[in-house]
């Protein structure tokens, strides 16, 4: 090998470790406004989930979360007077979250990430910016199944492997045959080939596959057939199985990139414009409807105004006092 050519290898080398280097981040959580004054963020999405975050040929991000973190940078941004930052796009599996925020991985997270108690020990938290419940997918041909209760009946019910959701299904119908795969893409496949007859996990992630697999699925809500007692917590018949309020994750205790998301957050469900006929869509419902098609959102509009709803539809940024609400205690005797 000539000495050019040795030369020209090491460079290459070096900077391949480099580039690696600074993949990693740094070891210290990265500033949100500081990353946009200085032009470049990175924003940590899923690469995997249709209609929320799906990594595209192309390089690009589709998807509502994708929407919701572009809007916040860019918002900021004018809100500082400077130019909208450059977007570099990091798939955030779910169990790592946490750590490639406090490493400096990435500036934030938009990724599905529900914002709980624990969670909110080790980052914090903009938002809510969607709130969604746990739900049921069926192929769209298939009239059997129309509430929770149908599952009991011989079905096979498909989730990930150790989730919640699969579980809290189990604890209402002992009897559901329950199969776990090891993502959801794959119970989604499951169910296209009729190996499985429903999958349960979040609306919203059920809502971006079903808006893929164009007619193919449909969903199917689901409420508590009878009181429950879960984690020694009261559930009411009739009340959702679970409400996740997904949330914009940043450095603990970086309070000023939390009131900048929320504000901007707030401009994003802000109706544009006005007319005679009365205020247009908002940003934040139009990406929703891109993202997650026409048909879920306007079921989903029309039963928070039923009567006595207990699905609100729109979220409050800012607003985490759900976080420290009591839950109802379960009465003597209730399993």
């Amino acid at each position: 090998m000539s000495r050019w050519r040795r030369a020209g290898l090491l460079l290459a080398v070096g900077a391949l470790l480099t580039g690696l280097l600074s993949a990693c981040g740094s070891t210290e959580p990265r500033s949100l406004l500081n990353s946009i004054r200085d032009g470049s963020v990175v924003l940590g999405v899923k690469f995997d989930q249709p209609g929320l975050g799906l990594y595209e040929p192309n390089g690009n991000v589709t998807g509502f979360d994708a929407s919701v973190a572009t809007y916040v940078v860019n918002s900021i941004a004018d809100d500082l007077g400077v130019d909208h930052p450059e977007i570099t796009w990091r798939e955030t599996p779910s169990a790592r979250r946490e750590a490639m925020i406090d490493n400096g991985e990435v500036d934030l997270i938009a990724a599905t990430y529900s914002i709980n108690a624990s969670r909110s020990k080790k980052v914090s938290f903009g938002g809510p910016y969607l709130q969604t419940y746990q739900g049921l997918m069926v192929r769209a041909d298939d009239n059997s199944i129309k509430q929770l209760a149908d599952l009991d009946n011989g079905k096979k019910l498909c989730s990930v492997t150790g989730s919640t959701s699969a579980q809290n299904v189990k604890a209402q119908l002992p009897t559901v045959q329950l199969q776990e795969y090891d993502s959801y893409s794959a119970c989604v496949e499951a169910l296209r080939r009729d190996k499985v007859d429903a999958l349960t996990t979040d609306e919203a992630i059920l809502a971006g596959y079903a808006n893929f697999w164009k007619d193919e699925f449909k969903l199917v809500e689901m409420t508590y057939l009878k009181d429950a007692c879960v984690k020694d917590a009261l559930k009411t018949a009739g009340s959702p199985f679970s409400t996740e309020r997904y949330g914009v994750g940043v450095a603990l205790g970086d309070k000023a990139a939390v009131d900048a998301i929320n504000k901007a957050l707030d401009a994003m469900l802000t109706p544009a414009g006005s007319s005679d006929a009365g205020l247009g869509e908002s940003p934040w419902n139009a990406d929703l409807r891109e993202a997650l098609g026409n048909e879920y959102v306007d079921e989903i509009i029309a039963r928070a105004d039923r009567p006595g709803s207990k699905f609100p539809y729109k979220p409050d940024p800012g607003d985490l006092e759900f976080l420290d609400s009591p839950s109802k205690p379960c009465p003597p005797g209730l399993e």
